[in-house]
């Protein structure tokens, strides 16, 4: 397998991102701001939400709802901004695990541009769901869920292991473990369909899951170089 250069690339600036604009978590104010300014607020790309509404945040904060030229590239921005250590490290463990593989599949340059839009296509399930949401969201899981599509149609007979604390670990196929995962957030999703206030989501979006994923199933024929998938050894 060749070195995953563009994997090792998102995964730095995810983590230069956490450091630098969000203060590692440990700045509350400094988080707080990087996921308002720069997170994806439903409502302020759809003008659903009126200006000056505000979504707390935290103790002595909150989102307000403005009409800022950023907003416009926070789909994009929210792909490299998380709201936690746990939500960071759980992201890019999930990231390394899938990704280095679907790039070895498609080639550095091509991967980046399927990242980028299985990551655009989430926010875009997000949106059209919940077009009046307050929360902002952050996080890579909706481009990461892409990948995991992909690589359920390239890789779905490879074995991956699985773990439940404390010490119990069993290796299954892979398609096993992304349509179960897959299963879960539709699930988790589909009671946003009914909910009685739109303007308030979950906090998990479970619809940018969705549709990253279902993104990945269909891009994935298009980005992928077949002279590397055959060039990989897969064990079946």
């Amino acid at each position: 397998m060749r070195t995953p250069v563009m994997t090792y690339a998102i995964i730095a600036a995810n983590i230069v991102s956490w450091f630098y604009f969000q203060g590692a978590g440990f700045d509350e104010p400094a988080l707080a701001a990087s996921v308002c300014n720069y997170g994806l607020v439903p409502g302020e790309l759809t003008n659903a939400a009126p200006l000056g509404t505000a979504v707390p945040l935290g103790d002595g904060m909150a989102c307000v709802v403005d009409n800022e030229p950023i907003n416009v590239l926070t789909p994009v921005t929210s792909l490299f901004l998380h709201g936690s250590w746990m939500h960071l490290l759980g992201n890019m463990l999930y990231f390394w695990v899938f990704g280095n593989n679907i790039e070895d599949s498609m080639g550095s340059g091509r991967f980046f541009f399927f990242y980028l839009i299985c990551g655009l296509a989430a926010a875009a399930a997000h949106v059209i769901v919940i077009p009046a949401s307050l929360v902002p969201t952050v996080g890579a899981s909706g481009a990461i869920s892409g990948i995991m599509g992909a690589y359920l149609i390239l890789y779905p007979r490879i074995r991956v292991r699985m773990y439940f604390p404390p010490i119990f670990i069993f290796s299954v196929r892979a398609w096993l473990v992304l349509i179960l995962w897959f299963g879960i957030q539709l699930l988790s999703a589909w009671p946003e369909l009914n909910s009685m206030r739109p303007e308030v989501s979950s906090g998990v979006a479970f619809w940018a899951h969705v549709g990253g994923f279902v993104a990945g199933l269909l891009l994935v024929k298009v980005f992928e170089n077949p002279r590397l998938v055959a060039q990989r050894s897969v064990p079946v």
